[in-house]
């Protein structure tokens, strides 16, 4: 008779485990993931052409162009290229090479090479605005304006052209208060600006602003008053030598464009001199 015991017996279960391949390994994630990527893209490019002018599509076309040309003047790089910026008509006027009206010279004229069919006029205009912004503020050495007649100048290049503001500050109005009759200073600065617009021969716009009156008044002055105040501008241009048929615009805008915060502020009254850009 053998002896009992109460070890229990060992049972081994054998399972067979299938792994799933998990939809193709997950290859469709990546392929949905470049889908998304694209469509992402497209949108972009649809919005980019939606937002942005004609010229500045040219503009993103020559970026990316392999073949537009090095610009003649400057490479824009130091080494193999040589050169001292890639917008070579920063440098110009400071080269003496930039044209302006008084020396039409082939020779002195600005040749423009950006690649783009259009003779270099665009560039050429860009450059001529640059000599004149930069004849008001110095920045090309010497300015033709005094430094008590400077701090009532401000220009700025826009797609309509060069803005020349003269503004009024405290203690120091363009015209007598509440009037269009023109101060001293305002003489002078005009006497100037017709001078400096010489260099070029671009149309020219007068516009007029003047600071908010309070809203007790029954009949605000701001409309008559700013166009009346440009008016008189034009005649002070043309009177320093301006010639009439430049003048392309008089406009009045009241109190509608505000240049600080204030509204009422003195420096609110101003007259902008632009200096067109040239049709295509």
């Amino acid at each position: 008779m053998s002896a009992s015991t109460n070890v229990a017996p060992v049972i081994i279960k054998r399972k067979k485990v299938i792994v799933a391949d998990g939809h193709h390994g997950g290859a469709w994630k990546v392929a949905y993931a470049d889908f998304v990527t694209a469509m992402m893209a497209f949108f972009m490019l649809m919005w980019l052409l939606n937002a942005t002018t004609e010229k500045q599509r040219k503009g993103l076309a020559d970026y990316f162009a392999p073949t537009v040309p090095i610009n003649r003047v400057s490479g824009g790089g130091d080494g193999a290229f040589g050169g001292t910026s890639m917008f070579s008509e920063d440098e110009k006027p400071q080269d003496g090479t930039g044209a302006v009206n008084k020396y039409p010279d082939n020779a002195d004229r600005s040749r423009g090479a950006t690649g783009v069919q259009d003779d270099g006029r665009e560039a050429a205009e860009q450059e001529e605005l640059r000599i004149v912004e930069e004849a008001l503020s110095g920045r090309s050495g010497e300015s033709m304006v005094s430094d008590d007649l400077l701090k009532h100048i401000v220009t700025r290049v826009t797609d309509e052209g060069l803005i020349i503001e003269l503004f009024a500050v405290d203690g120091a109005p363009l015209f007598e208060e509440g009037g269009n009759t023109p101060t001293p200073l305002l003489r002078d600065l005009t006497q100037i600006v017709s001078r400096v617009s010489g260099l070029v021969s671009n149309g020219i716009a007068v516009t007029g602003h003047i600071r908010a009156h309070p809203v007790v008044l029954a009949d605000s002055p701001v409309w008559e008053l700013s166009t009346a105040r440009a008016d008189r501008a034009r005649l002070l241009l043309e009177a320093a030598g301006t010639a009439p048929d430049r003048l392309r615009r008089v406009t009045g805008l009241a109190d509608r464009q505000p240049a600080v915060r204030n509204p009422m502020a003195n420096r609110n009254n101003r007259i902008e001199v632009i200096l067109l850009r040239n049709p295509n």
